[in-house]
């Protein structure tokens, strides 16, 4: 071997262990260990009010024998953390603390987050503490959910009663609902820890809103109104509610059982069956009495548009009475036309 090939083969040696010895130094640190070690892995803020602002903290130590650096604490939604005076490094056996803001919600709920502390601890370098609180409500209704009739007197609605938790009076200083069909007498200026409401419903209004909610404006320093939600039990069901064609061969009839009752036990009579789409053609085939209402098998001819693989439609079913219930189809041709 010449000598200028022995030197150059000495010298790529030298820079392979050189390389290796500076990529062992990134990946494997070198000098004491560090390690984080918390108090708690988690802060429970237990019962809160809604749209309140509570902190915290969780403490934690330096247990290890090298510098300790926390390099992010990677936030979650309506939490903020940060550590206690900015302090990002801490000597063996030096703590410090994580500190916790956390904002509640206006809707009663088990809030429950984790926050991650990434650090240089070789062990654990992304450590996951919880968050959790219970927000409730210092203002209830009872009942919280309305269940209305159309046939019954008032729509069968029940009184409200609305009361504090934390025995704080306040005024009620509002009372809205969905498409105002439903309104309650009450006296702004009086204050009391509980109100019984006595809604009187608009059964005209009600007709066209079969589900809603009712908004109760008041002067609660937790909570400045309280929501119920009402919904009103129609008086025809459909069985299904969509009529699904899968795969049809357009312009061939296909039928369907469609099931119609009366939720509130009257009887009633089917005037008439229509499309009104040009792109269905519909036909009553049979129409058998059951309880509460009928039962219909009808004949449906589908012609699916050019170049559409999904049809969509509805037709109508007509309640003697003028009353028209209209029931949606859905088409799926296999392949494109």
């Amino acid at each position: 071997m010449k000598r200028d090939d022995y030197a150059l083969i000495c010298l790529i040696a030298c820079s392979a262990l050189i390389w290796l010895g500076g990529c062992r130094t990134l990946s494997e640190p070198s000098g004491p260990p560090p390690k984080i070690t918390f108090e708690d892995s988690k802060i429970d803020f237990g019962d809160i009010s809604p749209n309140k602002l509570t902190t915290g903290k969780i403490k934690f130590t330096n247990t290890g024998q090298g510098v300790l650096k926390i390099t992010k604490i990677a936030q979650c939604c309506s939490v903020v953390a940060r550590l206690t005076g900015g302090k990002k490094k801490y000597a063996p056996g030096e703590s410090g603390a994580v500190e916790v803001e956390f904002t509640s919600g206006a809707k009663p709920i088990l809030f429950k987050r984790e926050l991650v502390v990434h650090s240089n601890d070789r062990t654990n370098p992304e450590v996951k503490l919880t968050v959790q609180a219970n927000i409730v409500l210092n203002v209830t209704c009872e009942p919280e959910n309305l269940k209305l009739f159309l046939g019954e007197e008032n729509a069968g609605c029940p009184k409200l009663k609305i009361w504090c938790l934390d025995d704080h009076p306040f005024s009620i200083t509002g009372f809205k609902s969905t498409g105002d069909c439903m309104t309650a007498d009450f006296d702004p200026s009086l204050k009391a820890t509980e109100f019984v409401l006595e809604p009187k419903v608009n059964m005209q209004k009600l007709a066209p809103n079969l589900k809603g909610y009712v908004t109760i404006g008041l002067t609660h320093p937790d909570g400045n109104a309280a929501i119920v939600l009402f919904d009103v039990v129609p008086k025809y069901s459909v069985d299904p509610q969509v009529v699904l064609l899968l795969g049809p061969e357009p312009d061939k009839p296909i039928t369907r059982s469609i099931s119609i009752v009366n939720n509130y036990g009257k009887n009633f009579e089917i005037e008439s069956v229509s499309s009104g789409s040009d792109s269905l053609d519909i036909k009553v085939l049979e129409k058998k009495k059951i309880d509460k209402g009928y039962r219909l098998n009808v004949e449906m001819k589908p012609r699916a548009a050019e170049g559409s693989g999904l049809l969509t439609g509805e037709f109508s079913v007509v309640i003697n009475g003028g009353q028209e219930l209209a029931i949606p189809f859905k088409v799926w041709y296999s392949n494109k036309r």
